[in-house]
């Protein structure tokens, strides 16, 4: 069994991490969520099961949406406090614990849904596994996760390259085979990953018994790119993000 870096309740990152979320012009609310917003199925009445549900800002929209219940699962007890603080309802079921173990839970859902989460998961086929037994016949899977190509490099300065005038031209990577765990510096040094080529993603999926029915790697709108020209036209040169839809 997978022993989970508890990475989200160091106070460093946490306070870090935090932070950067609060902010209105972060990745996530201009790239990664509006994308998954558009890939939802309809939650009326639906049973829902968010992992890696952090500060459960989904998880209350969820509800919004007309989910009957959500339950939001993740390894992090200072995430939680949060969500239970802020994000509150009778109908959702914040749990602390590893969404590995999520095979041990007692119901199953009609929508698994996982923001930025997937690639802290060593064994992937063991776990896509996990998920379609506690997913009901007809459910649906909605995960985004760090592209491969973010997470490809080992050792090596992964890096934009600038033209002669100044403007982003290309993007260096390196190791993108050789899959496994990854190291890297985010707010705190020693933060583990796993990386996985797109195919082992997509493979891992369909031999599990899944029908992908949408992968996306998103561009931004032209407004968000307004609101943070610098770093989203960048996103013409290689994605940050990949997300995957399926059924059961």
């Amino acid at each position: 069994m997978q022993k989970f870096q508890n990475i989200y309740d160091n106070e460093d990152f946490f306070n870090e991490y935090k932070a950067l979320r609060e902010r209105k012009d972060n990745y996530n609310v201009l790239l990664e969520q509006p994308a998954m917003a558009e890939l939802l199925p309809d939650l009326k009445d639906k049973t829902v099961l968010d992992l890696g549900c952090g500060y459960g800002q989904n998880c209350i929209d969820f509800i919004n949406r007309g989910s009957k219940s959500v339950v939001g699962v993740d390894i992090s007890q200072r995430m939680l406090e949060v969500a239970k603080s802020e994000n509150s309802n009778e109908n959702i079921t914040y749990l602390n614990m590893s969404m590995t173990n999520i095979d041990k839970l007692n119901n199953t859902f009609d929508f698994i849904y996982s923001s930025l989460a997937f690639h802290y998961i060593e064994d992937f086929d063991a776990f896509c596994k996990k998920i379609f037994s506690v997913l009901n016949n007809g459910g649906t899977l909605l995960f985004s996760q760090e592209h491969p190509i973010t997470t490809a490099s080992v050792e090596v300065d992964c890096q934009y390259n600038k033209s002669l005038t100044g403007k982003f031209k290309s993007f260096t990577f390196s190791n993108y085979r050789e899959v496994g765990l990854r190291k890297c510096d985010w707010f705190v040094g020693g933060v583990e990953k796993y990386h996985r080529r797109l195919s082992d993603v997509i493979n891992a999926l369909i031999n599990t018994g899944f029908t992908v029915t949408n992968v996306v790697e998103p561009m931004p709108s032209k407004e968000a790119i307004k609101i943070r020209p610098s770093l989203l036209e960048k996103e013409k040169i290689r994605p940050t993000f990949l997300i995957v839809k399926a059924k059961k």
